[in-house]
């Protein structure tokens, strides 16, 4: 079979990583990198020997596809223009900054013939698949993603970088639209939101409780979801998964409490007997080389992608539906003081201003 000749445009954090990963698929060929900036490039030729461009542009000609690992405010003009050029493309979360420009996107991939696949990574987490026979049908979620200040990703705030993650994983279990989302958020040290959290409210009566902070002193990636069968505990970062189900009785819902015997001897038996738990083994494994993988096959069989340009739209729909309602919250006085105070997040005015300035400063480099 004829190896894949793949390329990667942004040599930054990420860029990196997919170039060196690239180079370890037997069915790869990574034949070109570009990147604005000369030193990363430089980096890039002294590590992988291949060539390197200033312009994305100039190495459309040589691949049969890309990955797009630019800053996400690029990546709906880069993407469209190389889904133009009828190559296949895998782009990093999120897809875009707006719903209009992914919805754009997956348009242009269907209309050219294009593998479109968006890396939303955690749904190759070992932890996501080991919690699979428990995520059936949810009722109810509850997610906290944090980290501490990351200096990087800043031309977003936290609910495009990070809670994006788990709105895409909560989509990924539901097909229902959704009825309603209340939200707040704080900018707290940048120029979009630091602090969000979202309870979000669909049209089949799953509520996902979601929270993300970008300047906390702990890192978390956990998520618990509870459905009929039972519930799963799932931390992203250990990789571990804990399986909590129910006795019969409980799931049947014809358990009592008072007829289970002496309280003490209840919760002794808790996790043992009534709510028993597990925690399947995991093997560790390196969830972006995984979704490359997924990527290849994508392409060499016209299959779709795990993670699709539509499902990667998706998610974008529903957090600018988050940044709208941390929007429209308030800061209220006490009862003596009603009138209102401010804005949780930054004002947009603000946040174009900024956008505008990271653009300029890129311009000057």
């Amino acid at each position: 079979m004829t190896r894949l000749k793949l390329g990667v445009i942004g040599a930054g954090h990420l860029g990196k990583i997919h170039a060196k990963l690239l180079s370890t698929i037997d069915d790869v060929q990574l034949v070109a990198v570009s990147d604005p900036f000369a030193a990363a490039r430089q980096a890039i030729e002294d590590q992988f020997s291949v060539p390197t461009f200033a312009d994305y542009r100039d190495l459309l000609g040589l691949v049969d596809g890309v990955i797009l690992a630019a800053p996400t405010d690029l990546h709906a003009e880069i993407g469209s223009d190389v889904l133009r050029a009828k190559k296949h493309l895998f782009i990093e979360k999120p897809i875009t900054t707006t719903s209009e420009d992914a919805d754009r996107l997956v348009a242009l991939a269907k209309q050219n013939g294009c593998t479109l696949q968006v890396g939303h990574v955690e749904r190759f987490n070992p932890a996501w698949s080991a919690a699979e026979s428990m995520l059936e049908h949810p009722k109810y979620i509850e997610a906290v993603r944090a980290s501490s200040f990351p200096g990087r990703c800043l031309d977003v705030g936290v609910v495009m970088d990070l809670m994006i993650h788990d709105i895409d994983l909560v989509l990924s279990l539901t097909s229902a639209a959704v009825q309603r989302i209340d939200a707040s958020g704080l900018s707290v040290i940048s120029d979009h939101e630091d602090v969000a959290e979202a309870r979000i409210t669909f049209e089949c009566g799953l509520v996902a409780n979601l929270k993300a902070s970008r300047i906390s002193p702990a890192a978390a990636r956990t998520m618990q979801v509870y459905g009929p069968r039972g519930y799963a505990n799932i931390d992203f970062s250990g990789p571990s998964a804990t399986l909590i189900q129910p006795e019969a009785s409980i799931a049947e819902r014809s358990f009592e409490l008072t007829a289970a015997g002496p309280l003490a001897d209840f919760r002794e038996q808790l996790f043992s007997h009534w709510l028993a738990s597990q925690s399947p083994e995991i093997q560790p494994r390196n969830a972006i080389l995984d979704e490359q993988h997924d990527f290849v096959i994508s392409i060499q069989s016209g299959s779709q992608p795990t993670v699709s340009g539509a499902d990667g739209a998706r998610a974008v729909a529903v957090a600018e539906q988050v940044l709208e309602a941390i929007d429209c919250r308030q800061w209220l006085g006490d009862a003596s003081e009603p009138e209102q105070v401010g804005a949780y997040a930054t004002p947009p005015e603000s946040v174009e201003a900024a956008s505008q300035r990271i653009h300029q400063q890129r311009k000057a480099a």
